[in-house]
């Protein structure tokens, strides 16, 4: 499904009841069988399945019931920092060496005296 269209929410809603109609079907679960694993009403799972809107935390256990539950990450990744974040946590970068600061061991000699 292409969200960058401008899909109505009733058009989204009623693809992802589809969705997920297809996938507890391919577990072979009933409506019933699905609702009791998730802890909701069957009634619930038929107004999600049906495209009519639902309360949040009931999606949330009807996807845990199905094992669907990490595909949250790819629906909502977390956010990235930004370019300018990342700058700030770097903080600031050497911008000539300094050498060592380790004192010479013995006397310092010319070159041309060795």
């Amino acid at each position: 499904m292409d969200y960058h269209d401008q899909r109505t929410d009733e058009t989204i809603l009623t693809e992802l009841g589809a969705r997920l109609t297809s996938v507890r079907l391919s577990y072979n679960l009933t409506q019933a069988e699905l609702a009791n694993n998730a802890g909701v009403s069957k009634r619930t799972v038929e107004r999600i399945e049906a495209g009519q809107s639902a309360q949040l935390t009931s999606f949330i256990r009807v996807l845990r019931a199905l094992d669907l539950l990490d595909r949250l990450e790819q629906f909502l990744p977390p956010p990235q920092p930004g370019p300018m974040d990342l700058l700030r946590r770097e903080g600031t970068r050497p911008k000539r060496a300094t050498g060592s600061k380790a004192p010479p061991s013995g006397p310092w000699i010319w070159a041309d005296e060795t």
